[in-house]
């Protein structure tokens, strides 16, 4: 699978000593921050591409304005939703297409550790709404937990463990089974402003007709 995408971060900092903005994007780890009490945060992609090939089948999605709202609600805590203002969505071998709003995932993060800890983990718990055009998506709800691990192995360096359990809707839509990610994301400061990262991340999905195993090698700036 190839992706590429462009991040832009809307925030404002109406408090003078609010602490610095962490997101969950580019990257597919999580972090382990949450948005500060009362505060707003909105990470959004301008545009995203993505080709994949699966069985001789080549499927390209495209989507615009992909976000993340995310509500403050305690110092460790927040409240998330992600949706996909519009997605077009192409199988290249028969010319099918379809477009329009994609589905709707609410998550709740909070963080399990204090402000001082050297090991830093969170719980997110996650569900994902079938709000998506026709053959955008599943029209199913699945949902999962994941639970992110942080910290620093040597000097500014910060190691991201991301464990995920995944819970899916059987390609015959007759039932549920599970999914296991993982991932290892290391990230560090290249300028004041300017975070590196780069990470492995695996995917197995357990489907009763298949499993489906998946591995990416990512690299990001932020």
């Amino acid at each position: 699978m190839i992706a590429a995408s462009i991040l832009v971060l809307a925030a404002a900092a109406a408090a003078a000593k609010l602490p610095p903005i962490c997101t969950d994007r580019p990257t597919k780890a999580n972090s382990i921050c949450t948005v500060p009490a009362g505060k707003v945060q909105v990470e959004t992609s301008l545009a995203g591409w993505s080709l994949s090939r699966t069985s001789g089948t080549r499927t390209e999605l495209l989507t615009l304005g992909s976000s993340f709202v995310k509500l403050g609600l305690s110092a460790r805590s927040d409240l998330q939703l992600g949706f996909t203002p519009h997605a077009k969505l192409t199988v290249r071998q028969d010319g099918s297409r379809a477009s329009g709003f994609g589905d709707l995932v609410v998550r709740y993060k909070h963080r399990l550790t204090g402000d001082d800890e050297s090991v830093q983990v969170a719980a997110i718990p996650f569900v994902k709404l079938p709000t998506a055009a026709k053959g955008l998506g599943n029209e199913k709800v699945e949902g999962g937990f994941a639970l992110p691990v942080s910290f620093a192995p040597v000097g500014r360096v910060t190691m991201t463990l991301g464990p995920e359990l995944d819970v899916l809707a059987d390609t015959d839509g007759h039932g549920h089974h599970g999914a296991l990610v993982n991932l290892i994301n290391l990230s560090a400061p290249g300028a004041p402003r300017l975070t590196l990262a780069g990470e492995l991340w695996t995917n197995f999905n357990f489907d009763p007709a298949r499993t489906i195993k998946q591995a990416s090698a990512d690299a990001a700036l932020a």
